[in-house]
């Protein structure tokens, strides 16, 4: 990572780093083999789940890379079948981790409903410091009041599916409102790259369409996690600090949601 790439502050934690390495669908070797690449390409953001049963290769991956556990931002998060375990679920992903915390901790989903108690557990498990930071994943802007309006405790940062086609300025507006970082996932999934708008503008800066979706994550401060098992790739969507895109651009981008 750059030493000038962009990380957003969070109360009590590690600044987050605006692109992380999402683990989503990878397993064994091939999660093991990513993470290094990721971790020697210069990431220092690593995503990952209890639901996606690869947190041992992350761990793995970490403590092999040689980079100090510290430098590296690491995100894993609670099935919400398992909502009533959460504290068995955390101490299992710290296991497995091999680390004393996590930076951050997430419901991965709401678990039939906000569940404010649920979210009692997660307060609890920072406190304890077993989390540095706590959020959700996939709530909606009332689910997370809920949760505030129950505990007096505000989820630091929101998971969802983000992208422009996607892009939602209420929604990013209301985090935003709150102090709630957003953070996108499945950027490339949800995009159509072969888009004009998305290739004139990758064409303008000498960089991929891919390149453009998530530098525009970063011109709106969203935290991002592209997943890739190519080398070139894993490469390529973090070299996204030579260039920026303009307001008109962004603007552009925005749109997309609108086609």
């Amino acid at each position: 990572m750059t030493e000038s790439f962009p990380t957003v502050p969070l109360d009590g934690a590690p600044g987050m780093p605006l692109i992380g390495f999402g683990t989503w669908l990878m397993s064994g070797s091939e999660c093991y083999e990513a993470v290094r690449t990721a971790l020697d390409a210069g990431y220092r953001h690593l995503d990952t789940a209890a639901i996606y049963r690869n947190e041992p290769e992350v761990g793995r991956a970490l403590r092999d890379s040689g980079v100090d556990r510290d430098e590296v931002f690491v995100t894993t998060k609670l099935p919400p079948p398992r909502a009533d375990q959460a504290d068995q679920v955390l101490a299992g992903s710290l296991d497995a981790l091999g680390v004393d915390a996590v930076d951050l901790w997430l419901v991965h989903w709401p678990p039939g409903g906000a569940r404010p108690d649920v979210w009692e557990r997660f307060v609890a498990a920072r406190e304890a410091g077993r989390a540095r930071a706590i959020g959700v994943s996939n709530y909606s802007l009332e689910q997370v009041d809920e949760l505030t309006g129950a505990t007096g405790v505000t989820p630091q940062v929101n998971q969802v599916s983000w992208a422009p086609p996607l892009y939602d300025p209420a929604v990013e507006a209301g985090h935003r409102d709150r102090g709630v970082v957003l953070e996108g996932y499945s950027p490339f999934k949800n995009t159509d790259l072969g888009d004009p708008v998305l290739r004139e503008v990758a064409d303008a800066h000498g960089v991929t369409p891919a390149q453009v979706v998530l530098r525009w994550h970063v011109e709106h401060g969203v935290v991002v996690i592209p997943k890739s098992a190519t080398p070139e790739r894993i490469r390529a969507n973090l070299a996204i600090d030579g260039f920026s895109l303009s307001d008109d651009e962004v603007a552009r981008i925005d749109g997309l949601a609108e086609v």
